[in-house]
């Protein structure tokens, strides 16, 4: 059997890679990127993602990441607050993505970083520098991005697609303070932002908007967002420099791979896109790479379409839930707030039911 070929290097990746090398069938993984670099997305890890790095070998503690006990939801003037049912923690993607494929590597997988992947089929790729590599398994990593040849369907990001954003703070220590062991989320019409503490003290900043709202670009909403979201613009103003954005356009939240053919495994958000106020992005990576070298291991080429039918059905539940919450959310007067003020507990509840493994300890 041919050595299995993984594309991406993030979180859904490496863990595949762990998997596989644990079992015997180390991959080779090829990753886009020369260095560690942050994404558009994560920072969050909630307590299913820790279980999950533990059982990979990681321990985010001795990685720096910051416990998180609280959330805070903020809509207009309103804010509300509730104790998460478990531990989480902040842990920039830099950090966590380069632990993970070191991980990888010690456990024998054969990674080549710089070398940009133009199209796949399955079973078949082809690099920038015009080599084609085929393998009898392939599995996609590419997070939100998409593949020439692979890609999701068109639609599936909907008639006003959403727009994901991403900066790192330098706060203030006054900020810094307020948001210790906390992740904050803001609601406004079209959108939504969160913030948390990172490793080195950073403030990691993702926002959500849909293109109807972004307008001219970052500059622009923030100026919009002066109306409907002032604490939030009041944030980025208490961060010592001014925000530089990272973009991805075109999210297709709640969007899911329930089929599959022989040799093509899809991890991570080729996978199942939740939305990313829900906070389980990196446990969908984590919980899928596992799950696919799982099947690999058992049943070769031939088990993909199981495990993809497989992960589909336990990723239905927490996408639906994260999709419903997005969608109150994201409505013009923060409808979800009171119910938050009125419900204590049903803060915790929703943080619950949108884990893709609820039983996982941390």
């Amino acid at each position: 059997m041919s050595r299995p070929l993984i594309i991406g290097g993030g979180p859904a990746g490496s863990a595949a890679a762990i998997g596989l090398a644990r079992a015997g069938t180390p991959a080779l993984l090829i990753e886009r990127s020369r260095d560690p670099h942050d994404v558009v997305c994560g920072g969050f890890l909630g307590w299913d993602a820790l279980a999950a790095l533990k059982r990979l070998g990681l321990d985010p503690a001795a990685l720096g990441a910051r416990p998180i006990t609280r959330l805070r939801v903020v809509a207009g003037s309103r804010v509300t607050e509730a104790a998460l049912p478990r531990v989480a923690a902040g842990l920039s993607r830099i950090t966590l993505d380069a632990a993970l494929l070191a991980q990888a590597q010690a456990a024998g997988t054969a990674v080549e970083r710089g070398v940009t992947v133009r199209e796949a089929s399955p079973g078949t790729l082809r690099t920038g520098d015009g080599a084609t590599l085929t393998a009898e398994a392939l599995f996609l990593a590419t997070g939100k991005h998409e593949l020439r040849g692979l890609s999701r369907p068109r639609e599936a990001a909907g008639d006003d697609p959403a727009v994901g954003l991403r900066a790192r703070l330098v706060p203030s220590p006054r900020l810094a303070t307020d948001l210790a062991g906390m992740i904050e989320l803001h609601l406004y019409d079209r959108g939504y932002a969160g913030l948390l503490v990172q490793e080195d003290g950073s403030i990691n900043l993702c926002l959500s908007v849909k293109r109807s709202r972004l307008g001219a670009g970052p500059a622009a909403l923030l100026d919009d967002l002066a109306r409907d979201a002032p604490r939030l613009v009041d944030r980025i103003a208490a961060a010592r420099d001014k925000p530089e954005w990272q973009a991805i356009a075109g999210v297709p939240y709640g969007w899911r791979a329930r089929e599959t053919v022989a040799g093509l495994f899809r991890l991570g958000d080729q996978a199942a896109v939740i939305a990313s106020l829900a906070g389980d992005g990196v446990a969908i990576a984590l919980a899928s790479g596992m799950a696919a070298a799982a099947r690999f291991t058992a049943e070769g080429p031939a088990g993909a379409p199981a495990y993809q039918r497989a992960f589909a059905r336990q990723s239905a539940s927490p996408l639906r839930v994260a999709g419903t919450i997005r969608a109150v959310g994201e409505g013009p007067f923060g409808t979800l707030l009171p119910l938050l003020a009125r419900l204590p507990g049903l803060a915790a509840l929703t943080a619950s039911l949108t884990r893709i493994e609820r039983g996982a300890g941390g």
